[in-house]
Parts: structure tokens; C-alpha cells; sequence
């Protein structure tokens, strides 16, 4: 009988730090005392209980054998209260508070009280498929490499998308430009090693956590990768409302990260233009996308788009003129 895969026995086998990562909470339990696992889920949630039954189920059901794995969900202050998310969670996952708002904080609070060898993040209302984790421990291997894998968009009746949906199908989740063109990867599908993570440090809060964390690993000398077959997925927006709620925090992330650079308020303004400027290609992009399946689909579409970059570019002006510096 053959042994279990090399990449099974470098995450287990693999160094194991109990080093709080920079800005995260000390862990308060005996957890790092017990015996490692191959991969620690970290699971960042605030007042989201339904997506969070979703997503335990799912992980419930991974073909990686349930021994390899533990599931860590760091709630972030959730209005409906600590004992309603163990409710939840029941068995299926520890429940750790992160009291320090922010998503990024609860990562970094779910990461230090958790025991794998690896860390896998995903966000609460994200839907692993079935494989997620054992084919994002195959894209590992044995290298260090930190590993970024698709997100796929879901709606609700996909005979009939709102007009937001049909902009998010074509627009949301592209890891794969984020991490081959843009150098990032979004944390709500990323793997990385322990000892990784504890080197680069933890996730800030304020600019956009996970472009900024994933940039200072690289300029680290840590390599970043797309894994294509490492899946989950994400429910659409499905109004405007919920559109321009999700905008508006990643515009003002976007924004505190940039003005960090030199001459960041005037490459914030230049970017502004560029994003007034964006829709003649991206509407084309609309038309030959292979996500989008009627003339009706595409028009509602591009209409978001037009709409959407007046709306950022507005946004981008309203914060230069509130904070200025």
C-alpha cells in the first residue's frame, strides 16, 4: 500500500511556528501545545451566520480526510453575539473572538490560534468545492510558495441575472489577473505555509489588507501563484446598493494604501482618470465574454460598468478633497 502523497508529508512534516504574526493577538489557550495538523482553515466572519452554515457544510464534505484539518472561525464582533456563532460552528469549528475590527485582524486572530502547518484562508460567505483542500495542498507541493486559487461567481437563477449580476460574472474574483498581472491575491481563496505567514507578518487594518500583505511577501522573496483547480466561489451582488457597499470599502482601502507611495495623492488622481476613462475597453470585454449568454445579459451589464466607474470616479475625488495630506 502506498504512503500517503510527498505534499501530505511536507505540510505535516514542515516546521511549525507559534510566533504571533505582527499585529495579531497572543494566543490565550494551550492550542499550539497540542499536535499539528496538515492544514488550519481560518475563517474571518461578522454577522454573516447563514453564509457561515454554508461554508462549515461544505468543508464538512472535503475529500482531504477530516483528521488533516481544522477549522478556525474568528468572529469580529458579530452583533448577534460570540454564543450565537458557537451555535453554529457546534462541533465543526473552534470559535475564537477577534475583538479588533477589521477582516484582516481576524485573520491574524484565527492564524494565531491555529495549529496547521499551513494556513488556508477563506471568507465566510465563500463555497468550497468539494477538492478545495486537497488540491490546494497539491499546488503547495513541498515548495513555500503561497498560493492563490479561483473564485467563481454564483447567482441566484441564472436564467434570469439582475443586471448587477451580470457586471460581477464578468468582472468579480479574478484571481487570475490579481495574482499574474496585479502581483496580489485576494485572501478569501490562499494558501500559505505557517512559517511563511509568521515570517511576513500579519494582515493591517486600513488599506486593502490582502493586496498590501501579498506585496510585502513578494518583496520578501516569497513567490506568489494562480492554481486554476483550487476552487471556490461567491455569491454575486445582486443590486446596486450591495454593488456600491462592497465599492465603497475597497475605493477607501485602495486609497489608504496608495497615498502611502510617494507622490501618492497625484498617482491616486491619475488613477481616478484612468477609471473614467476604462469602460470603452471593458465594454468590450462585456460583449466577447463567454460568462454572459444574451444581448439583454451584455447591454445590463455595460450599463453597470458606466454607471459604476462615474460613481468611482467621484469617490476617488470625495476622498483626495476630505483627506488631505
Amino acid at each position: 500500500m502506498n504512503g500517503p502523497p510527498s505534499w501530505f508529508q511536507s505540510c505535516i512534516g514542515g516546521p511549525v511556528s507559534n510566533a504571533a504574526p505582527a499585529s495579531a493577538p497572543a494566543a490565550t489557550d494551550q492550542r499550539a501545545t497540542q499536535s499539528a495538523v496538515a492544514v488550519s482553515v481560518v475563517v474571518p466572519h461578522y454577522d454573516d451566520l447563514a453564509n457561515l452554515e454554508n461554508c462549515l457544510t461544505l468543508l464538512a464534505r472535503q475529500t482531504l480526510s477530516r483528521d488533516a484539518f481544522e477549522v478556525i472561525v474568528a468572529d469580529n464582533n458579530s452583533r448577534c453575539g460570540l454564543e450565537a456563532v458557537q451555535r453554529v460552528c457546534a462541533d465543526r469549528a473552534v470559535v475564537v473572538p477577534a475583538p479588533i475590527q477589521g477582516a484582516g485582524e481576524a485573520r491574524n486572530a484565527g492564524a494565531t490560534a491555529s495549529r496547521g502547518a499551513t494556513l488556508a484562508f477563506i471568507d465566510s460567505d465563500c463555497r468550497p468545492h468539494a477538492d478545495w483542500l486537497e488540491r490546494g495542498l497539491a499546488a503547495m507541493g513541498n515548495s513555500d510558495d503561497i498560493v492563490g486559487g479561483r473564485v467563481d461567481v454564483d447567482v441566484e437563477d441564472p436564467e434570469r441575472l439582475t443586471a448587477v449580476e451580470a457586471y460581477e460574472k464578468v468582472f468579480a474574483f479574478n484571481f487570475e489577473r490579481y495574482i499574474e498581472k496585479k502581483g496580489f491575491s485576494g485572501s478569501g481563496n490562499l494558501f500559505v505555509r505557517r512559517a511563511t505567514f509568521d515570517a511576513v507578518g500579519g494582515f493591517r487594518v486600513g488599506p486593502a489588507e490582502d493586496m498590501e500583505w501579498s506585496r510585502r511577501a513578494t518583496r520578501s522573496g516569497h513567490t506568489l501563484r494562480y492554481a486554476r483547480d483550487v476552487v471556490v466561489s461567491h455569491p454575486a451582488r445582486r443590486d446596486w446598493s450591495e454593488l456600491i457597499r462592497k465599492w465603497r470599502r475597497i475605493t477607501r482601502e485602495g486609497y489608504l494604501l496608495m497615498i502611502e507611495q510617494p507622490h501618492g495623492r497625484f498617482l491616486w488622481f491619475a488613477r481616478s482618470v484612468f477609471v473614467l476613462a476604462s469602460p470603452l475597453a471593458q465594454s468590450f470585454q462585456v460583449l466577447r465574454s463567454p460568462k454572459l449568454h444574451s444581448a439583454r445579459e451584455r447591454w445590463a451589464a455595460i450599463r453597470v460598468l458606466l454607471r459604476l466607474r462615474l460613481w468611482r470616479f467621484i469617490e476617488c475625488q470625495r476622498l483626495l478633497a476630505e483627506n488631505p495630506r
